[in-house]
């Protein structure tokens, strides 16, 4: 089977590195996006997918609009391949790109379709709290994520699990299922099942303003914003922005999920309901763990923190490096 692998991010990595490895598959090029240059040095950067071709000697395009890009259609248009392979492109393929294979272009998609259409899948079902999560392939079509569905893979969600952690389970579950469903659609061993588009959800592009933590929410729904737009959810200390990148609500019922050593510490609380009613006051601090701090509901547990210009460290190393007292209060993000 001839392919050509759209493709940008490191989610997409270990699908292109599948069919890279499996003798009934032809990878014959690469698109992915453009170049980007970093902050530090402000040099050019490949992206993941870009080093894994080059690595293997592939032809790479790197269009700045694909559906405006003569040469490139020209190029894709000749290649006649089999399948388009489309993993976290990051650009919307147009109907002429769309028709070119004989086959079918097929999108390995973040998330149990028809919830959590869009560029953001995995970041938004943390945020919502969702208890499994999973990777669907489908058919694709002009629509965001609208085509017929050919297979899904579920898997469940820990607690603790935050957005890289979930990214890379589901981009190891994404390899193996693309495979599996082109040597079954080679077959003619699937029959594409429609979307109940009245069951669908959206998962936008996160937005700056959703780093923000407002400490009068649940502990919960900030565990959710911090581990779902990981590193990047912000509060205030001391009149200056930090990142939290790790928590846990303690003393909900969320309990029975966290580890052993966090399920002890909420038995050493001495209160599991509210102690303070300023949300965002440091009510707690647990020796070698870190601040408990109170939320509009419940009690939320810093386990890692990043201070304006520093690296992360433990909620523990916070506590100790800024002398950090019971009674502060941290204030909004954003």
């Amino acid at each position: 089977m001839k392919i050509v692998f759209f493709g940008t991010p490191q989610f997409a990595v270990p699908t292109l590195e599948k069919l890279l490895n499996h003798s009934e598959f032809e990878v014959l090029a690469v698109v992915t996006q453009p170049d980007k240059r970093r902050e530090r040095g402000n040099k050019l950067t490949p992206s993941p997918v870009k080093a894994i071709a080059t690595a293997h000697n592939l032809p790479v395009w790197q269009p700045e609009r694909v559906k405006k890009d003569t040469e490139t259609l020209t190029q894709l248009k000749q290649l006649d391949a089999d399948v388009f392979v489309v993993v976290a492109y990051g650009q919307i393929l147009s109907s002429k790109i769309l028709k070119m294979p004989k086959l079918a272009c097929i999108n390995v998609h973040g998330s149990i379709l028809p919830k959590y259409r869009g560029a953001a899948p995995i970041q938004w079902c943390l945020y919502n709290g969702e208890s499994e999560t999973g990777i669907t392939t489908m058919l694709m079509d002009v629509g965001m994520d609208t085509g017929a569905m050919l297979q899904i893979a579920t898997t469940p969600i820990g607690l603790l699990d935050n957005s890289q952690d979930l990214a890379d389970r589901l981009a190891a579950i994404g390899g193996d299922l693309l495979v599996e469903t082109l040597l079954k659609l080679e077959r003619q061993e699937i029959q594409p099942i429609p979307q109940d588009n009245l069951a669908a959800t959206y998962a936008p592009l996160i937005q700056k303003p959703d780093y923000g933590l407002d400490w009068s929410k649940s502990a919960m729904q900030l565990h959710n914003q911090i581990r779902g737009f990981y590193p990047n959810c912000t509060a205030t200390f001391r009149e200056n922005l930090f990142k939290i990148t790790a928590s846990a609500p303690v003393g909900s019922v969320g309990d029975r999920h966290l580890p052993p050593e966090l399920q002890e510490l909420t038995h050493k609380l001495p209160d599991l309901s509210n102690i303070s009613d300023r949300p965002g006051e440091v009510v707690n601090i647990v020796k070698g763990i870190g601040a408990i701090v109170q939320t509009g509901e419940g009690l939320l547990l810093l386990r890692e923190v990043q201070l304006a210009g520093k690296r992360p460290q433990s909620g523990w190393d916070f506590v100790n490096g800024t002398r950090l007292i019971v009674g502060e209060v941290f204030g909004a993000g954003g």
